[in-house]
């Protein structure tokens, strides 16, 4: 709890990830700095922050994943000027490198994502609500099922825990797949399913982190 509040007075509507032991808190609104183009990291072995910045940082986060010791964050264009309202960037913390990530991974990063045992998850909502994996030997996106629509009340956030995938709707109705025993019904993938808990528009963000 002490470190939630920590992060959470330095920077808000930020990427929020954990790698190699140490939180990184990028783009966002900092309450310490004016520079959007920056990320705090904390090291929870000194009990310190430390503050960064580079102009290939990016300010208007979207989502963010942790991929082959990579920090992937998909980003709102801002310039008109772009084919398309998104794009994403690659963080490398062992080299302090950015870059722009692969476009054929961009393509099909249309909804809320989740890294589970190695593999890329995106749940794709623009027509009905699918599962899609991102198969990097191929480089080419990949639909694992679709979702029932009698369980799911878009639009919803992804979270896991382990191999399990937590697809949370609104009013916090949820479904549990095991990606490593999924199994099927009709061509609609099926999982524990938990109903709506709360009366609520909709789930905004869903991150579960380990440090």
């Amino acid at each position: 709890m002490l470190i939630g509040k920590l992060l959470y007075s330095f920077r808000y509507d930020s990427a929020c990830q954990v790698y190699d032991g140490k939180i990184y808190a990028i783009g966002g609104l900092a309450s310490t700095s004016n520079d959007p183009y920056s990320w705090d990291i904390f090291d929870p072995r000194t009990n310190s922050w430390e503050f960064h910045s580079n102009d290939c940082a990016v300010p208007e986060v979207e989502d963010c994943v942790v991929l082959d010791g990579k920090i992937y964050i998909r980003c709102q264009a801002s310039a008109s000027t772009m084919s398309s309202p998104f794009y994403a960037v690659v963080y490398e913390p062992s080299s302090g490198m950015w870059q722009r990530a692969d476009a054929d991974m961009v393509s099909g990063w249309q909804g809320p994502a989740i890294v589970v045992d190695g593999t890329l998850y995106v749940l794709d909502q623009s027509s009905g609500t699918k599962l899609m994996m991102w198969q990097k030997d191929k480089r080419e996106w990949v639909a694992v099922k679709r979702l029932s629509t009698l369980l799911t009340k878009p639009p919803c956030q992804l979270a896991a825990i382990g191999k399990k995938l937590f697809i949370v709707g609104r009013g916090l109705s949820t479904v549990v797949l095991d990606t490593s025993q999924t199994g099927s019904v009709e061509g609609a993938m099926v999982g524990t399913s938990i109903p709506g808990l709360i009366t609520a528009d909709k789930v905004l963000n869903c991150k579960c982190q380990t440090l």
